[in-house]
Formats: structure tokens, sequence, C-alpha cells
């Protein structure tokens, strides 16, 4: 039986979703809230690794992420283009697992593929609602309760912040798990993934931090209001 999860995040590859909300994941995992991840390509044309390599690198991370699934439509690398048929594949993903809320990568970003998946889940999520929209499984409607924005290569100022600060080395190990991608090995082509990113990542995380008085955090764009109840509680 496919479970329900609590929080799904989408991704252009592998690894995307890790750059940006890793230690959010990790955070909702460790209180008991299942998680996912749906990769939308195979990455299968990065410079360095292939596609069987990536998968494993991805397995490795999803164990230290503690996901409770980890999906992958296998859509063409550099191919994210608006069809109908892709937008079908995620809005049946979106009624298979119902989340309550999803994660997309904000839209303005060097990779052109993190925002063309932006705009294909947002797409879905729309029609993922719609009754009357059909997909191959026939499964029912389903509407998530809010939508936020990580960031990948892009950056601005957040709207919220997670703190991630207990579980910082776990969101780098997960990084570290793609040695393909952010490791310069021999034979490897020089990208800027390798080339010291993964500090730049780690900096990104300091300084939301630093803004908020903690040592680590990870920010996230809504464009719906959040809504608060009790300004000195929880948010809703």
């Amino acid at each position: 039986m496919t479970p329900t999860l609590d929080i799904l995040a989408f991704g252009a590859h592998p690894d995307d979703v890790e750059i940006g909300m890793a230690g959010t994941l990790i955070l909702h995992a460790k209180k008991g809230y299942k998680t996912g991840i749906c990769d939308l390509t195979r990455a299968e044309l990065s410079s360095n690794g292939d596609v069987d390599l990536r998968q494993q690198e991805a397995n490795e991370a999803s164990g230290i992420l503690g996901l409770s699934e980890r999906i992958n439509l296998g859509f063409p690398d550099r191919g994210l283009v608006h069809k109908e048929e892709f937008i079908k594949k995620i809005t049946e993903t979106i009624r298979t697992y119902a989340p309550k809320i999803v994660f997309i990568p904000y839209p303005k970003d060097r990779h052109p593929d993190h925002g063309n998946c932006t705009k294909l889940v947002e797409e879905a999520l729309f029609s993922a609602g719609i009754m009357k929209y059909e997909t191959e499984g026939k499964l029912p409607a389903h509407k998530v309760e809010q939508v936020y924005y990580y960031f990948i290569n892009g950056f601005d100022h957040p709207t919220m912040i997670v703190d991630i600060t207990s579980v910082k080395k776990q969101k780098m190990d997960s990084l570290k798990a793609y040695n393909s991608q952010f490791t310069t090995v021999e034979g490897g082509v020089v990208t800027p993934l390798n080339n010291g990113y993964l500090e730049t990542v780690e900096a990104r995380d300091a300084l939301f931090g630093k803004e908020a008085g903690i040592r680590y955090a990870e920010g996230f764009h809504t464009k719906r209001p959040i809504r608060m109840d009790n300004l000195l509680g929880e948010s809703s």
C-alpha cells in the first residue's frame, strides 16, 4: 500500500532537494513525519557520473534523510518542457501520495531545469485539485495545504526559515553521498559543483541562521501568507 506523505519535495535532479532542504527533511523524519522526494529526471546529462551511479548516490542520501519514499519519474534531463504528459504524471504522483505540504525549487535559478521543474509542478498542483481532471490511475482530487519554495543555486531573502543546527552534519553527509557531483575525481570534469560548492551551501545556511540568531538555517519562500491563529504559538 502506498503511504500518504506529510511532506513531498520535488526536484529536477537527484541532489537538488538535498542542497536546498535536506536539514528540514531530516528534522521532520526524526519527529515521525513521513517525508518523500520526487526527482523528475535521472540527471543523465551530468558532466560526472552516470545514471546508475547517480541512483546509488540518491539511495544512500535517502537513507541519511530518513525518507519514507523516493520517486523518479524518468523525464528527460534538459527536457523539462511544458507537456501535458509530464503534468499528468506529476499530478498522479501528488494524488498517489496525497502530501500535506509540497516543496519546489525557487524559480529564479541559473539552471533552467530548476525553474522548469517548478512550473511543471505548479501546473500539476492546480490540476491535482480539480475533481474532473483525469490521470491514468483515476485517483481522487487532492489539494495540498501549503507550498514552499526552496533555494538551490538562487538566493533571495527568505520569508520563512527552519533551524537545522542540530542536523547540519547530517545534511552535509547527505550531500557528500553524491561523491560524483561534489568531489573532483580522477578523470572527472571540473564543474561549479565540485569547485567549492558545498562550502557555499554551508555559508548560505549560516547566513540564514545568523539573521535569526541561530547557527544554521534553511530558508524558504511562500506565495501564500502563512496563517497564524496564535502569535505566541506555532503556525497553522
